[in-house]
């Protein structure tokens, strides 16, 4: 009789059932991020202290982006109620990796087309190499001359409110199609990995 109790109560505390992510992963333990200070589309800074307190959704572009940005921004705007629900301490950051071109009006104008409440931030590529490298991203600027095009990771950081690299969300391909992460995706596991945490 106490060898089967021993048993049912070692099988009670088995480890928890891993989560079902469609389009992310967890990091094993959270990744807390190097101290960095970047500009916001109002000219305040943006640090450290504006990730705390809030799960922020943090990816990196340009303005001028022909595709992914418009694209990413557009379905984060019509995701943005459902992630409210999800939880109403989440914020938007793009991170412009294209400084010289992307002004704080520039910036300003550009983000407010597709939603007021999310932030648009840069800062010169000596602060914004180390962070992007931090959150695990890449960039590299194509091209010669005014035109040229900036190559970018197209994944989602979530940071957590105590300001740790949490999770990435990443797109997936589609022949013919530019890379996406699903917003009906994007929702269900930012659900589980935030009741997770």
């Amino acid at each position: 009789m106490m060898l089967g109790l021993g048993v049912a109560v070692a099988v009670n505390f088995s480890q928890p059932k891993p989560l079902e992510l469609a389009s992310s992963y967890m990091f094993d333990q959270p990744r807390a991020l190097a101290p960095f200070t970047l500009h916001d589309q109002l000219g305040n800074e943006f640090t450290n202290q504006q990730l705390l307190g809030k799960w922020s959704l943090v990816f990196v572009g340009f303005t001028s982006c022909p595709d992914v940005c418009p694209t990413t921004l557009n379905k984060l705007n019509a995701a943005y109620t459902e992630l409210q629900s999800v939880s109403d301490d989440i914020q938007v950051v793009f991170v412009s990796v294209d400084p010289d071109r992307d002004s704080q009006t520039k910036r300003l104008d550009y983000i407010n087309f597709f939603n007021k409440d999310f932030k648009a931030v840069t800062a010169e590529h000596a602060q914004l190499f180390p962070f992007t490298r931090d959150l695990g991203f890449a960039y590299a600027m194509v091209g010669d001359g005014a035109d040229y095009q900036v190559d970018h990771s197209a994944s989602y950081v979530l940071v957590s409110p105590k300001g740790e690299k949490f999770a990435v969300f990443k797109p997936k391909q589609q022949p013919g199609k530019i890379p996406q992460i699903l917003n009906k995706e994007l929702v269900a596991d930012l659900k589980q990995i935030i009741e997770s945490a």
